[in-house]
């Protein structure tokens, strides 16, 4: 399989997922019928991967698909692939995915595939249903697939890894592929940074960046920093259309209800708007359902302590030239050059 054939492929890939979430058709009359045929398949894989994993809902099922659609096209993936030297021997990477978002460890896949090596992936259980879908699709379009792809219940047989967990998983991957070329993944969060010249609108995109996948992704802000308190207040104002659909979500909502419910106990101050607790805290980390916050005098110290934390922050939004800054509203809509823990898997690839 050539690379351009890989890259049509991920190209149609793209276009499928833009018919099933905006139902935008292809302009090829085959294309359109191969689209309707597998339509039934996708949908039930949605509906499935909800009914596994209930954090997964429809709305944001699509609005991760809407994602790659816009980045899954020929000229993306061409512009990205092109900057690399592809390997003339294609090796085996194993790829230990996490489940915390719909698709998250498509990338991985996609770049693996892409470069010209095999997938050997190790899905998450939580988030397998639409893996599979997505695996099957391109089968459909190549056979050739099916050796450049392979699920795997244990890893076997790889010349590196690309491995995403926990903190405390990772010390073990660290250990157990340390004699093998390696992307270790940790926890990471995202944060903003206020100055007071945001306007309403900044405020409510901001509010995209917190509740967007009920905040359990490395790029939504879990803390703020800002000048003056009453800008907290400006922002639960400015959030608060948010409120009405998120709370639905009863998992969500337990968790809501479990951090009220210990922060009272605990005679906590904190800022309650019935959907989010927003509470003064030091921690970058916050639980589901709480947003932290911290006042600083000088934009130095908040610089000095987002470089001493450097590993842990996937974004910084803010107005501010910062490292790693986001526009408000847009830490959820990555390219494909926007690698996770900043790790270029292009270049590592390339060196494997």
């Amino acid at each position: 399989m050539t690379l351009n054939q890989r890259i049509s492929a991920f190209d149609e890939l793209g276009q499928f997922f833009n018919f099933l979430t905006r139902e935008e058709q292809p302009k090829n009359e085959q294309l359109l019928h191969k689209f309707l045929y597998w339509k039934e398949d996708a949908n039930l894989a949605c509906r499935d991967a909800e009914a596994h994993n209930n954090w997964f809902t429809q709305e944001n099922i699509h609005f991760a698909m809407q994602n790659w659609a816009d980045a899954l096209t020929e000229k993306n993936l061409s512009d990205w692939i092109t900057l690399y030297s592809l390997p003339d021997t294609p090796k085996n990477v194993g790829i230990i995915m996490a489940g915390n978002l719909p698709l998250v460890g498509f990338h991985d896949l996609l770049s693996v595939v892409l470069f010209g090596h095999r997938a050997l992936v190790k899905p998450s259980s939580k988030d397998e249903k639409l893996l599979d879908l997505v695996i099957h699709y391109l089968q459909s379009i190549d056979e050739e697939f099916k050796n450049r792809i392979q699920k795997v219940e244990r890893l076997e047989n790889f010349d590196a890894v690309i491995a995403t967990g926990s903190n405390n998983t990772a010390r073990y991957f660290e250990h157990y592929f340390s004699q093998v070329p390696h992307i270790i993944r940790k926890n990471r969060t995202s944060v903003a940074v206020l100055d007071g010249s945001e306007s309403k609108e900044d405020l409510m995109r901001l509010g995209e960046d917190f509740f967007r996948y009920f905040g359990l992704g490395c790029r939504n802000v879990t803390k703020i920093y800002t000048q003056k308190e009453t800008q907290i207040q400006e922002l639960i104002e400015a959030i608060f259309p948010w409120g009405e659909n998120i709370v639905q979500q009863t998992k969500y909502a337990n968790n809501y209800d479990y951090n009220r419910a210990i922060y009272l106990l605990s005679k906590d101050k904190f800022y309650d708007n019935n959907f989010v607790l927003i509470k003064e805290d030091e921690a970058l980390h916050s639980p589901i359902a709480v947003l932290h916050y911290e006042l600083y005098d000088d934009l130095e110290d908040v610089k000095t302590t987002l470089k001493n934390h450097e590993e842990e922050i996937q974004c910084v939004v803010s107005k501010l030239n910062l490292d790693n800054r986001v526009d408000f509203g847009q830490t959820q809509h990555p390219t494909l050059t926007d690698y996770a823990d900043g790790i270029d898997t292009l270049a590592f690839l390339s060196k494997i």
